[in-house]
């Protein structure tokens, strides 16, 4: 690993997951030297807790922050709007593998589905064409079943209740896969066990994460100075404007600057917006890159609900991979349904203490025992579906609580649209007819939990005054500070986001070297 000197101007990422890791894995390959700045530890494969409490309270962001709006999440888990991990790895660390693509269509999302009332609905300033050679890249990096000529991986036994639930109700778009988990060896990950505990820290390494792949392959370059436990609080300029340095506190608590010739921000659709409303000044006095008015709207999380359904049989659900499989036939975006874009459904498994506490929050008595008591006998699915974005939907600081280090913490508001309610409604109906077809006693919902897909928030447009972001996450107001992770989508999408964001990290990453290579940057 490198140690650059805190007075020499490099490319300083702030965070270390999907965005921020592959942009330094792309920057660092190609000689240009980078510190990364990561809030979290840098724990490995032989530091993961095989067990969910611990593992949860090893990994996930649990820094306080406050939630508003009239969503569940809101009431069940006030400090927790958002599952996601604060460690070296990122939320790449613990996830589900899903790599999916957007389809045609969501790429113009206003064009397709027309003037929806309460909605910011926006066209991509980008298409399918323009991101499919990163998706290519992108999924022969991350190893995606399904594709490359990479085979699928087995089917476990939720996968197939699933598979034969969709044939018995003509459902036909229903696989394995994709997904970033290997099947055999490749790229010097070995085949999955099928231990679903690979969902949150993988010890076998055989799911991609920027843990496994890209951080470790930038720090053989001797470009890269990963600095772990290092909270970015603020993003500096000097008097043209341009970003000069990044502020940080260390492990101990200390604060530092590391000058900057390009800040890359990689911190997830809450501490992003959040860290450019703290770094407001004279110049930006409505926070760095704000000039619209747009940093911290227009947030999005995707349905997050789920449906299960006990059998006369065990089913083992928990044996195998966490997530086994997708069905895309609901993908597609047909208004005729009562809503406008798609959803997948995925298979999922919950340990038993995760489906304790996300069952029904709040909820005890007969019932939920004989939900817990059925727990062999289930079967699981998550559905992801595009939720609108809303600006009033959004993150802000509240100023009224302070974290640890006496900053003011972010505030996430949402509210349901009434198309978000529809396509939840339509998802569970058709979750319970998939499950009844094959024989299911009785199927329950469970509502939505804390938000592990964040989007939005710093979104790309065409226009300055529609987002904060141009089409290569180049922030309108400051040529050198570029968005590099999931808060630069314009829309959701309904397919898990953490491809998509490798692709555009991998584009800007050639479009940053291009702009270095002219002297522009």
């Amino acid at each position: 690993m490198a140690t650059i000197d805190e007075k020499d101007p490099v490319v300083v990422i702030i965070g270390s997951g999907a965005g921020g890791g592959t942009l330094a894995h792309e920057l660092t390959t190609k000689g240009v030297k980078c510190v990364v700045l990561e809030a979290g530890p840098h724990l490995t494969r032989d530091d993961y807790e095989n067990d969910e409490w611990r593992a949860f309270g090893q990994m996930a962001w649990l820094d306080m922050r406050t939630t508003s709006g009239s969503w569940r999440v809101a009431k069940n888990f006030p400090n927790l709007p958002a599952w996601i991990v604060k460690a070296v790895g990122g939320s790449t660390t613990h996830w589900s593998g899903a790599t999916p693509r957007f389809m045609n269509h969501e790429w113009k999302a206003a064009t397709t589905y027309g003037k929806l009332d309460g909605t910011t609905l926006l066209d991509w300033p980008i298409g399918t064409d323009d991101l499919a050679p990163w998706y290519d890249k992108a999924e022969v990096a991350m190893g995606s079943t399904h594709r490359h000529g990479r085979p699928p991986l087995p089917a476990n036994n939720n996968y197939k209740v699933f598979a034969a639930g969709a044939e018995a109700i003509g459902l036909k778009y229903y696989a394995t896969g994709p997904y970033a988990t290997n099947a055999e060896p490749y790229d010097g990950r070995p085949a999955s066990v099928q231990d679903g505990f690979n969902f949150q820290g993988d010890k076998s390494g055989a799911k991609w994460s920027t843990a496994v792949r890209e951080i470790p392959r930038a720090l053989e370059t001797g470009n890269l100075d990963l600095r772990p436990e290092c909270q970015a609080v603020r993003i500096t300029h000097d008097a043209a404007g341009k970003v000069d340095g990044v502020e940080y506190l260390d492990a101990s608590g200390a604060l530092h600057k590391q000058a900057a010739r390009v800040v890359a921000l990689a911190g997830n659709s809450i501490e992003s917006p959040r860290l450019l409303l703290m770094s407001a000044s004279s110049l930006h006095p409505d926070g760095l890159a704000n000039s619209s008015g747009q940093v911290g709207k227009n947030y999005m999380r995707h349905l997050t609900a789920s449906a299960y359904a006990a059998f006369d049989k065990p089913v083992h659900m928990y044996r195998g991979e966490t997530m086994a499989g997708i069905i895309a036939d609901n993908a597609i975006n047909d208004p005729n349904r009562g809503f406008v874009g798609g959803y997948y459904m995925e298979t999922l498994s919950l340990g038993v203490p995760f489906m304790g506490a996300f069952l029904d929050p709040g909820y005890w008595g007969p019932d939920f025992t004989r939900k817990m008591d059925a727990y062999d006998n289930l079967a699981g699915m998550w559905i992801v579906g595009e939720d609108m974005p809303q600006e009033t939907n959004r993150v802000t600081l509240n100023t009224d609580v302070l974290d640890q280090h006496g900053l003011p913490v972010p505030n996430v508001h949402f509210d349901d649209h009434p198309n978000d309610i529809a396509m939840r409604e339509h998802a569970w109906k058709t979750a319970e007819d998939l499950y009844s077809a094959v024989g299911a006693l009785w199927t329950f919902r469970t509502p939505p939990y804390p938000s592990t897909h964040n989007l939005g928030t710093n979104r790309m447009s065409a226009r300055p005054e529609d987002g904060v972001v141009n089409s290569y996450g180049r922030t309108h107001d400051v040529e050198n500070l570029f968005i590099s992770d999931g808060s630069v989508m314009t829309t959701g999408a309904s397919a898990n986001p953490t491809l998509t964001i490798v692709a555009l990290a991998m584009r800007q990453a050639d479009h940053i070297l291009s702009e270095m290579g002219a002297g522009r940057l």
